[in-house]
This record gives C-alpha cells, structure tokens and sequence, in this order.
C-alpha cells in the first residue's frame, strides 16, 4: 500500500506531503473514536445543579396535624417531598461527569479520527510562507475549495495563519496540543500546518 499523502494548499505548485502510515493507515475504530467523544463531552458539563432535600429545607419542625381523627394521611412534617415547598425526594447534589479514558484508547481515537480525514481525502496541509501577514482574503479563497466546518490546526506561533482564519464562518481554528477528538470528527474538512501535524502524529503514537 503506497505511503499516504495529503495536499498542500496555498504552495505555488501542486505539492503533496507525505503523512505517517503508522498513523494514517490505521484501522479506523469507531467504538473507541465514541468512547472518546463521549468523555470529552462529559468532562465540559459543569455538575454544579443542586436542589435541597427535606432535611435541608428550613421549618417544618412540628406535625402538621395530629395522627389520628382527621380524616387525612398521618404526616410528620410539611417539608416531605409531596407538599408544596417540601424538599426533593432524590435531592440533586453537585457531582462530576467525568469519564476515565485509557491512555492507549485515546490515542487509538485519536489515531482513528485523523485516518479516517486522510481516507476520505479531507485532510489538507497549509502552506504557511503565504501567511507572513495575516489575510482573511487569501484564507477565505482557500476555504473556498473545502467543504465546510472546516478544523484549522495551527501552533501558536503561527498568529499570522490563526488570525486570518479565525474570522471565517463555520471555521475553527485549534491548537495541536489541546484539539479534541470531538472536534475532528465534528470538521468535514480537516487543516493542519507542518508544524501541527508533527505535533499531532506525536500525540497520536
């Protein structure tokens, strides 16, 4: 199987750099690729929600009425979770939602996510000499050829390739040590400097 490539986008012949196989013509799991996104989505959900139960709600001290005689249910206090301004019966409490994600696991989705872009031959490389100054013009021309949301992996000395970028609608721009599985996935078109794919491919071994 020939090593795979990936477009440059931007150079001023036609120009393709070669990725790593080891990486990018992997098997694609889409169970662990899940089990990925599923956490990350997970560890940004808060957990702050909290309702009080019966003990914690103030008054309510005395039996409403006495036991017997009156015709109604015996109850022992107005706080119970059926009378109005009760607590809840299954109090919310502030918890956390994260989901441990073994190191090998991420790293196979990660792996995963990126060869299915090269696979499906959405994965493009950046030619950053033409962004010596930032150019949202010359960025959104270049979009222009790719299918939108578009992921842009730029490192962050790259400020010039980021910024013309970041403007563009249904375009993210993300650094390589902090891109989430979730949002490669979510990106129909992924782009990535030379200097971010080294950074992925070694986050991806």
């Amino acid at each position: 199987m020939p090593a795979p490539k990936a477009p440059v986008l931007g150079a001023k012949t036609k120009k393709e750099h070669a990725l790593d196989e080891a990486i990018f013509t992997g098997e694609v799991k889409p169970h662990l690729v899940h089990e990925a996104v599923r956490a990350e989505a997970n560890a940004r959900r808060a957990g702050t929600s909290k309702t009080k139960s019966r003990g914690m709600v103030a008054g309510g001290r005395s039996k409403p009425w006495r036991q017997k005689g009156t015709g109604k249910a015996r109850a022992g206090t107005i706080r119970a979770p059926q009378f109005e301004g009760g607590g809840h019966a299954f109090a919310k409490v502030p918890r956390t939602f994260h989901q441990k994600v073994n190191r090998k696991v991420a790293k196979a989705a990660l792996r995963s996510a990126l060869a299915s872009h090269a696979n499906a031959g959405t994965l493009a490389l950046v030619d950053v000499a033409n962004f010596d100054t930032p150019s949202t013009k010359q960025a959104a021309a270049m979009v222009e050829q790719l299918e939108r949301p578009i992921v842009l992996v730029c490192t962050g000395d790259e400020t010039s390739l980021g910024r013309s970028f970041r403007n563009l609608d249904r375009v993210a721009v993300v650094d390589p040590a902090e891109i989430e599985v979730g949002a490669i996935v979510w990106a129909r078109s992924l782009l990535v400097s030379e200097a971010a794919l080294s950074v992925l491919e070694g986050r991806a071994r």
